[in-house]
């Protein structure tokens, strides 16, 4: 009889916790638990811009300044959340201090004669942007590794895959010293926009015909000096190394007149919004 009892009270105990549960995971999904979940609580915007000297497309000897726009949104107060240079403008719809996770976009500038005479006779390529998403990991208070996955819009329809890991480490008040590797790839279409020449553009061109496959596009380092001006104006001087690889480094646009090696240098501003939802 009290096995009875028992067993029955152990039954209802458990539908109740499951009743429970389910309620809970319920709510979660819910308009009101997604706000209180991934929307609610305080955030911060850093908008800015940094001014280049880099090659003037990629791939190409030749150097020329070019401003870029800056953008992160995330989460305020919630760890160790690191911005680098070679990152592009994201925004973390998850952030627990360890793991942020979000969409990621690039902005890609027109491509054509005018850029450089060594593109002439190549067909130009249009303006257009990467879209995608990011993942920043905090394996350590001092490092970040990131991963950027984005889809070509316009100006290509390939896949691009940017890996980075940084350390910092403060050395005095408000300056960061920062650096690590890097290494990016891409698929076979990104490669047919930027690097690929057709047997019509050989002759147009004079450079040596050549067919791209997809794969590892680049290796290498960066690094950058961060001063916290104020609380809310962060500065930084960076440089950025890549050594083109793989379909990159065998087109004849880079062989017969661009370099593998890309270098570009920098500077940098910010300005940070704090607000709450």
């Amino acid at each position: 009889m009290i096995y009875r009892i028992l067993r029955v009270a152990i039954a209802t105990g458990g539908l109740a916790g499951l009743n429970v549960s389910a309620q809970a995971q319920e709510s979660a999904f819910t308009p009101a638990g997604l706000w209180d979940r991934y929307l609610a609580g305080s955030w911060s915007l850093s908008l800015g811009a940094q001014a280049t000297f880099g090659p003037r497309y990629e791939g190409a000897k030749a150097m020329s300044f070019q401003p870029l726009p800056m953008i992160s949104l995330g989460r305020s107060g919630v760890g160790p959340a690191f911005s680098s240079q070679n990152g592009n403008p994201g925004f973390a719809v998850f952030d627990d201090g360890f793991v942020r996770v979000g969409p990621v976009g690039k902005i890609l500038f027109e491509r054509n004669a005018s850029t450089d005479h060594d593109l002439r006779g190549l067909k130009p390529v249009p303006w257009g942007g990467e879209a995608g998403i990011f993942v920043d990991i905090y394996p350590a208070s001092w490092m970040r590794l990131r991963a950027e996955v984005r889809h070509g819009i316009r100006a290509h329809h390939g896949v691009v895959a940017d890996f980075a890991a940084d350390a910092f480490y403060d050395f005095a008040p408000n300056w960061r010293i920062s650096g690590g590797p890097r290494a990016s790839l891409a698929t076979r279409s990104y490669y047919q926009a930027y690097y690929e020449v057709s047997l019509g553009e050989s002759v147009t061109s004079g450079l040596s015909p050549y067919s791209p496959g997809g794969g590892l596009k680049s290796l290498g380092v960066g690094g950058a000096l961060t001063w916290k001006a104020t609380d809310k104006i962060t500065t930084s001087v960076f440089a950025e190394y890549s050594r083109l690889m793989g379909p990159a480094a065998q087109s004849s646009l880079v062989r017969e007149r661009g370099s593998k090696d890309q270098l570009t240098i920098g500077l940098s501003a910010t300005y940070r919004f704090d607000f709450s939802l």
